[in-house]
């Protein structure tokens, strides 16, 4: 704080008294000092209180394969070393009633949801089960993986196999219904599996596909398993000579010495992708938060390209497409599951 000198006594030609400067200078001195209006330069700068760290224990529900699952969970608790992951896994079809037999109890369990297909996540959006909020690395993400309550984590490809030793093998969806591969065709179950749920969407909402599709399929003596990877073993194996499965599963049995070939449909693979949100009544949203931002940054999408996955991202690596994508339309598709099912099962059964 600076002090004011006193006024020179030759300026007016007047003697100021000795105790009169000194008062006049306290006076000048305090004046000096007294703040104006608005902030004072002296008052303290507000502090802004930190976020604490994300803590506690989260419970993870999620159809996603188990060393993707591994990978990502490692990933997130060496960020956030103070939280503990615990982990349900379980195919579609059977997570999904685990979260009813919950739901009739009053709220689902988990924090998180980590599924296969939108078409499953999307019904839980639809009943208002989902938090709507926005996770930091969402911006990132392509238009149409994001919404205000589940994004997406990877992309599953639909493709077809045959047997090495099959030839002519298909090259279109359609010919999964030539008479040459009669009795000799496995597609996997919409109801257990979420990436055949999202190939039932694709062909039943799409021109030229139709319900018909699946109709040709039967009255050509195609066989419904449960999983991609059953028709992947089943070809293998040689029980049947083609089939649809997911361009991983084909890519790993592949990597074992299989006996198969993958094929990229010509029209273009079946693209579904994979979404994660934190359920509405998670008791610790900032860890669940937490790990949805975790699996959306560039380090979760590198655990998932890692396990040979497709990520989101197209920047963090991974396998890439060996051709050709196709989507169904989600938009027409939501709210339309339980009809699509139904409409599969009278054909094919349950």
């Amino acid at each position: 704080m600076s002090r004011s000198s006193p006024a020179s006594a030759g300026a007016r030609g007047l003697a100021w008294p000795g105790p009169l400067v000194a008062a006049a200078a306290v006076l000048i001195a305090v004046a000096s000092c007294t703040p104006t209006s608005g902030a004072s330069p002296l008052a303290p700068t507000p502090s802004v209180p930190a976020i604490p760290a994300p803590s506690g224990t989260i419970s993870l529900y999620t159809s996603v394969t188990q060393n993707t699952v591994d990978a990502v969970v490692a990933a997130y608790e060496a960020a956030h070393p103070a939280v503990t992951v615990e982990v349900f896994r379980a195919p579609t079809g059977e997570l999904a009633g685990r979260i009813a037999a919950e739901l009739r109890e009053g709220r689902i369990r988990g924090d998180i949801l980590w599924l296969t297909d939108p078409l499953s996540i999307q019904a839980y959006a639809g009943q208002g089960l989902l938090r709507a909020w926005q996770p930091a690395e969402a911006a990132d993400l392509d238009a149409a993986y994001r919404s205000e309550t589940f994004w997406g984590t990877r992309l599953l490809n639909m493709v077809m196999i045959r047997g090495a030793d099959v030839t002519p093998g298909p090259d279109s969806w359609k010919d999964l219904a030539d008479p040459a591969y009669r009795d000799a065709v496995a597609i996997p179950d919409p109801g257990f599996a979420g990436s055949a749920f999202g190939a039932l969407a694709y062909f039943a909402l799409t021109d030229g596909y139709g319900l018909d599709f699946f109709r040709s399929l039967k009255a050509n003596g195609a066989v419904q398993v449960k999983s991609p990877d059953e028709v992947t073993t089943g070809v293998a194996e040689g029980r049947f000579k083609v089939g649809m499965t997911l361009d991983n599963s084909a890519r790993t049995a592949l990597g074992k010495g299989s006996p198969i070939e993958l094929i990229w449909p010509d029209s273009g693979a079946i693209a579904v992708y994979s979404p994660i949100a934190v359920v509405g009544t998670t008791e610790n949203a900032p860890a669940a938060e937490s790990f949805v931002d975790l699996v959306l940054s560039d380090a979760g999408q590198r655990a998932i390209a890692g396990t040979g996955w497709q990520p989101i991202r197209p920047d963090a690596g991974g396998p890439r497409p060996g051709g050709p994508q196709v989507a169904p339309d989600w938009a027409t598709a939501f709210g339309r599951q339980e009809t699509l099912l139904a409409d599969y099962r009278a054909i094919f059964g349950g």
